[in-house]
């Protein structure tokens, strides 16, 4: 007599479920993270020696032309927003790259055959591309902070924008990647709007310097309340108060993300 066998299916949501969920999603999330750090010198230190050319130039040119707030300095002013931009900048980069890439070589079709769901598909990106951007706001920080004296006035908002700013790059990095067919597309993303967005977002300049017509259009600019709240956490002053920059913020994030799952969870220029 045959030993009787469990042919019970794995439903969403039970314990082995669950588990092998996690595989798929820690597996997606370590491939990305390896994708850019066996490059590192590309992905990771290129960026913080582009941020210290930035400081060098722009700090030695205008340190004594250029009055922001008081009591500081235009280099100290000028470091938060280069570490601010090199996190945005990268966080960006790190989804998109990675998902143009996977569909012009066809090895996006590895990730799409196992069963991971968009939820799972998200998160492995969008947190991969956090952490390389942190990574890089952290090389470009410390390397810069010897140029200037820095006070870190309230480190939790330092952490919470630069965790929220990465997530909406990396989320619209996803966006990118997902809409792009070619790396010339991409580009395009990237330099008609990812980088103008991020120069005209008060990195090197404070907004009340602006004549109004141009503060009423940094207002208009979401990369602007992530520079400002994030800048608030090193010297406890900004141009807009930190809960409404941290708000906006949050209302640019939850809309990029359901974007983003949306394309996900139909497979929208993915599934052919």
């Amino acid at each position: 007599m045959k030993p009787a066998v469990d042919t019970k299916p794995v439903i969403p949501g039970d314990a082995a479920g669950t588990v092998g969920s996690l595989v798929g999603f820690r597996t997606l999330f370590y491939k990305e993270i390896l994708r850019f750090w066996k490059v590192g010198f590309q992905t990771v230190a290129a960026p913080v020696l582009t941020a210290l050319l930035y400081l060098l130039i722009f700090g030695h040119v205008l340190e004594d032309r250029v009055k922001v707030y008081d009591q500081i300095t235009y280099t100290a002013f000028l470091v938060p927003g280069l570490v601010m931009m090199s996190v945005l900048q990268n966080a960006f980069a790190n989804s998109s790259s990675s998902l143009i890439q996977s569909k012009i070589t066809g090895n996006l079709v590895f990730v799409l055959l196992p069963p991971l769901s968009h939820w799972e598909m998200y998160g492995a990106y969008v947190l991969a591309a956090t952490v390389r951007g942190l990574a890089v706001g952290c090389g470009v920080l410390v390397v810069t902070a010897w140029f200037a004296h820095l006070s870190f006035a309230h480190p939790g908002w330092i952490l919470v924008f630069a965790l929220v700013g990465a997530g909406v790059l990396g989320t619209l990095g996803l966006i990118a990647g997902i809409l792009a067919e070619k790396f010339d597309q991409l580009a395009a993303f990237q330099n008609f709007l990812i980088m103008p967005a991020t120069f005209l977002s008060g990195v090197f300049y404070s907004i009340h310097s602006l004549p109004p017509f141009w503060q009423a259009v940094s207002h208009a600019n979401p990369f602007f309340y992530m520079i400002d709240g994030f800048r608030y956490g090193f010297f406890g002053v900004s141009d807009v108060p930190p809960l409404r920059s941290l708000l906006i913020m949050l209302a640019a994030f939850v809309t990029v993300a359901a974007i983003a799952l949306h394309m996900l969870r139909t497979g929208f220029k993915l599934r052919h």
